[in-house]
Parts: structure tokens; C-alpha cells; sequence
């Protein structure tokens, strides 16, 4: 397994390193400007590196474990399209409908995997709503250097450690796709995820709870603590700009994060805060998931509850420095 990994992290790294070198090439720069957190040019596209890497894993577990061959191909099928449409937008930028009709329908490829899984409604939609929602989610959040990746890569340790077999190699083999790119993008980034990295991030992470679901070994509302700095900033910032009747879809930086940029901390600082949330979510999730029914929702409920009061907290703190 060990050998396995390092060499999706080898991967994953020299891929990046190639991605780097072609965006240069074709001058696929993210430019600064007032609706960005960043100051100089930068390269985009790196996450196809992690893309890539989890695809030859893939195609790897299937040949030597050709029961769950099948499984994989679909599951690739939807991560080819979500990686597709954000790799082509990444090079000439699309309409946001025939981005989420895409979107969409790689969710219900997912909801379908579930539904040969377990037989069940609920996990099946939920799983093909929560790979919608996490897709754009992530495409939403990566703003800054190394936000989107360190919250994937820890989301990634929790299902590991919280989920068994074969669902937990699969985080651990996405958590080594993620370190292969992470050191090009953080502390300082030399080159971005761009949507082609993010959205398929959300993807791959509403696969492994989908997977958890049909394991049936954690609650859905504790396969969420993980993620829920990236929710709930999402969910509220979204919120917000709708009941303004904003155009939600454009760019923007009214995100927490991005405000915490403004105002004059380091990507590092505001990347290492989220972590530091995401963390002490991680280490509450073996008490969590031993707690019985409904105690166990109830646990996830508070812990929603504590990010949406922080995120208000420190919303007005950086209203009242605007100000």
C-alpha cells in the first residue's frame, strides 16, 4: 500500500510540474485584479495533475481487483466530465449552464452507483445533490493559496481514519494525489488547481461519502463535519449575494477568506486558520461517530452550528474594519 501511495504522490508531482511548464507555454494565467486575492500572474490548471493521478490509480485497483471494475469506470466517467468542462474552461470560459448541466449529470452517475449500492433513495439523491453542491463548492473556495487543497487533504485523513475498507484507500489515495500538488501551491503558489482541479476535488470527496454512505459505518450529517468551513462559507456568502440579487454565479470577493485576505492576512494565515477548524472537526469525529442515534446527528448539528457562528463572528469583525 505504501509503495502504492508514494508513487501517486511521484505522479501527482511530476504532473503538476508538467502542467506548470504547459501553462506557461500557452500563457494560461490567472491575472490580479479587483476580483481576485492574488498579486502577480499566475499559471492555472495544476489540479488535472490530481486528475490524472487518481485515474491511474483507478485503472490500476481495477486490474488487480476487477470486481470492482466497473464501479471504478463509472465513478472515471464522471470525474473525466467534471475535470473535462473545467479544463475547457480553464482555457476558454464557458457559460455557467452548460457547466452545471455537466455537473449535474456526473452527480446522478454518482447517485446511480449508489443506488446499485445499497438499493436505497436517500443515499442515492443525496449523494448525486452533495456532488453537485461540492463541485462548485470547491471551485467557489479555491480563492487563495493552498485553501482548497489543505481542506481537501484533511477531509481526505478523516474519511481514512473514519471509514473502512476499501473506502479508506481511496481517501488515502487521494489525499497522495493531493501532496504530489500541494508543495506547487503552497505556502507560495507557482501555479493554481484552476477549475479543472477544483471541481474535480468536489467531486472526488461526494464520491467518498457516497462510498461511506453505502458502508453505512457513519451517519451522513458526521461525513460532512470535515467539510464544514468550505460549507458554510460557501452556503452563507451564497446566500447572501442571492437575497441581494447579486449575480451569484460571477466572480467575486465577499467570501470570509477572501475578506480576511483584504484586510490584510497572509494567504498562509488564512489558510492555516481553516485548517486549524478543520482539524479540531476531525479529532471530535471518533467521539461523534461513537455516540448513539439521534446523539450522533445532534453532535453534527452543534458542530454546524459553531462554524456558522464563527463565520458570523468574524464576518462583522471584518465589516467593521471595511468600515
Amino acid at each position: 500500500m505504501v509503495p502504492g501511495l508514494l508513487a501517486v504522490v511521484l505522479v501527482a508531482a511530476s504532473l503538476t510540474a508538467m502542467a506548470r511548464a504547459y501553462a506557461l507555454r500557452r500563457q494560461l494565467l490567472d491575472q490580479p485584479g479587483e476580483r481576485r486575492s492574488h498579486a502577480v500572474a499566475t499559471p492555472r490548471g495544476g489540479g488535472a495533475a490530481i486528475v490524472v493521478s487518481q485515474l491511474l490509480a483507478y485503472l490500476c485497483a481495477g486490474m488487480l481487483f476487477p470486481g470492482a471494475a466497473a464501479t471504478l469506470a463509472v465513478f472515471s466517467t464522471g470525474l473525466v466530465m467534471v475535470a473535462g468542462i473545467g479544463w475547457w474552461d480553464d482555457h476558454r470560459p464557458l457559460p455557467a449552464m452548460p457547466r452545471l448541466g455537466v455537473h449535474v449529470l456526473a452527480g446522478l452517475l454518482l447517485g446511480v452507483l449508489v443506488w446499485q449500492r445499497t438499493g436505497e433513495v436517500f443515499p442515492a439523491c443525496f449523494s448525486a445533490f452533495l456532488a453537485v453542491v461540492l463541485i462548485n463548492v470547491w471551485n467557489f473556495m479555491d480563492g487563495i493559496d493552498g485553501l482548497a487543497a489543505t481542506q481537501a487533504l484533511l477531509a481526505c485523513v478523516a474519511y481514512a481514519m473514519l471509514l473502512p475498507a476499501p473506502v479508506a484507500g481511496l481517501a488515502l489515495v487521494l489525499a497522495a494525489g493531493v501532496l504530489g500538488f500541494l508543495p506547487f501551491n503552497f505556502p507560495k503558489a507557482r501555479i493554481f488547481m484552476g477549475d479543472v482541479g477544483s471541481g474535480a476535488l468536489g467531486y472526488l470527496l461526494a464520491g467518498l461519502v457516497a462510498l461511506g454512505l453505502g458502508t453505512k459505518s457513519a451517519p451522513w450529517t458526521l461525513l460532512l463535519i470535515p467539510m464544514a468551513a468550505f460549507l458554510v462559507d460557501a452556503g452563507l456568502t451564497l446566500a447572501g449575494r442571492v437575497l441581494r440579487g447579486e449575480r451569484w454565479m460571477e466572480a467575486h470577493t465577499q467570501h470570509l477568506y477572501q475578506r480576511w485576505v483584504k484586510s490584510g492576512r497572509s494567504h498562509v494565515a488564512v489558510t492555516s486558520g481553516y485548517a486549524l477548524f478543520a482539524i479540531a472537526g476531525v479529532m471530535l469525529l471518533p467521539v461523534f461517530i461513537r455516540l448513539a442515534r439521534p446523539w450522533n446527528h445532534l453532535a453534527a448539528v452543534a458542530w454546524a452550528a459553531a462554524a456558522v457562528s464563527l463565520w458570523f463572528c468574524f464576518r462583522n469583525r471584518s465589516n467593521k474594519k471595511e468600515k
